[in-house]
């Protein structure tokens, strides 16, 4: 698979006070992040109506507090028509993603909170969950797409919300994936050692893990080095491509 990839930091975490579960054999439900309003349906998407990956008859209640249930989440990036989206116009997190074509990768990386039968516990880890297989690209939106994209967009988080309050065309983009994008059955693991191997800071350099002078845990530098979403392997350069193959064969091994 020959795509730039980008690593893109998704789903709840330590900031919202619950995260997506990991149970025992490193299957995973995905829960998104709150929305910043609320939106009544049919635009809104509460986390009461958020169903399981594994079995659609069965919700997702037990992962997540009972004051949100009745709250809408910000379902995206969303694994049924495949898509994401972002403020890369104006929030610098995401304007790396200006720079996406067709053919790149958006890989999704979230924080998981491992779950026992009787629930969950005090551990945490980052994990691969997903990609974008990046085949359609709609830019700096502000008014309803044409009617092509509108129908082939129209379950991302961003449309849904722009389509009940007018003010928020405010110019995002939306990616969307084409067959090959993939989420996972089980999440992929992302170690220190494999981080070492794959993922280079913005300088090209490896990550640095305990920066500070108490040291940082390994789960803080992970979150540190993702926070941003930018280019991460760019299998155009010889370096790029060997670390290219290194994760594609590590999800191989992982997600199944």
């Amino acid at each position: 698979m020959a795509g730039r990839i980008y690593l893109v930091n998704v789903g709840t975490n330590a900031a919202h006070r619950f995260c997506s579960p990991i149970f025992q054999d490193r299957t995973f439900e995905f829960i998104p992040i709150p929305e910043d309003r609320f939106i009544p349906q049919p635009n809104g998407v509460l986390y009461g109506d958020l169903h399981s990956f594994y079995d659609p008859s069965k919700n997702l209640d037990s992962y997540i507090p009972k004051r949100f249930l009745e709250e809408t989440t910000h379902n995206d990036p969303e694994f049924d028509t495949f898509s994401y989206g972002d403020n890369c116009d104006v929030n610098p997190r995401a304007m790396s993603l200006r720079n996406v074509e067709r053919g790149d990768f958006l890989m999704f990386i979230a924080r998981l909170n491992h779950w026992l039968p009787e629930g969950g516990t005090d551990r945490y880890g980052f994990f691969l969950v997903g990609y974008l297989h990046v085949d359609h690209i709609i830019s700096s939106v502000t008014s309803i797409p044409l009617n092509a994209d509108l129908e082939r967009f129209s379950s991302n988080a961003h449309i849904r919300r722009a389509m009940y309050d007018s003010s928020l065309w405010d110019s995002f983009w939306i990616f969307g994936g084409s067959s090959w994008s993939r989420r996972f059955h089980k999440a992929v693991p992302v170690t220190r050692e494999i981080c070492d191997q794959i993922f280079r800071a913005a300088d090209g350099s490896k990550w640095k893990w305990g920066m500070n002078e108490g040291g940082r845990s390994d789960l803080q530098v992970i979150g540190s080095y993702t926070r941003t979403c930018r280019c991460s392997i760019d299998p155009g350069t010889e370096d790029g491509a060997k670390r290219a193959i290194l994760l594609w064969k590590w999800i191989e091994s992982y997600s199944d």
